[in-house]
């Protein structure tokens, strides 16, 4: 969770992992609440409560911090989605899971969605590498899932993998724009079932020694 800068005390040696997450921590809410154009290095430093000297021998330049901080995110998502679909063998549960997961992470503290979802620099190639990169792994760590179970042709399941994360994304971000009116789990149990109604359309493949398919 990013720290206020009244809380960063200037002058105290840490550790470089340390002083990374800091840095970190510090850019993050200068990115969420300005964008990357708009965002300096010398607010970040600042906010950091370091010198410009010690960002810069972290960071060579804004679009490496930018970077770090978006390759980890969305490794978090992924880990999310992955960790969703692999807690359970339960279809109608893993579609849930799957869809809570993309509210889950929107919903923490950091507002690190943004960067992943709603960055401003998708014209730099890096960094529609990476937007790219999750959307793809995250698609098809859902069409595995759904390729087993149905042996449906690689490029159906691709498709429908992604139909379902890319509406649990654009969902979560828009009950987050509405001041979540919403509980967050209601919220996510609500697109789940729509979800599930239609991929249960698709029947699930008996494999030898499974038992029914759940939901």
């Amino acid at each position: 969770m990013p720290t206020s800068s009244d809380t960063r005390g200037r002058g105290v040696r840490l550790p470089r992992s340390a002083r990374r997450a800091q840095l970190l921590d510090a850019a993050q809410e200068v990115f969420v609440e300005s964008g990357y154009h708009a965002a300096a290095m010398d607010e970040i430093a600042d906010r950091a409560g370091v010198s410009k000297p010690v960002l810069y021998q972290h960071f060579p330049g804004k679009l490496d911090l930018y970077l770090a901080l978006l390759d980890h995110h969305a490794g978090e998502l992924l880990g999310l989605i992955r960790a969703a679909l692999a807690s359970t063998t339960d279809n109608k549960q893993r579609v849930a899971a799957a869809v809570g997961a993309y509210f889950e992470f929107v919903d923490r503290d950091g507002a690190a969605f943004r960067l992943v979802f709603e960055s401003d620099l998708t014209n730099e190639a890096a960094v529609r590498e990476c937007v790219d990169k999750v959307s793809q792994a995250s698609a098809e760590a859902i069409a595995e899932v759904i390729k087993e179970d149905t042996d449906l042709p690689d490029a159906e399941a691709h498709l429908l993998g992604m139909a379902l994360s890319g509406m649990a994304q654009i969902c979560a971000r828009f009950w987050l724009s509405q001041g979540s009116a919403i509980p967050r789990d209601e919220a996510a149990r609500l697109v789940a079932a729509l979800s599930w109604r239609g991929l249960r359309g698709f029947p699930k493949i008996e494999r030898e020694g499974s038992g029914p398919e759940g939901g």
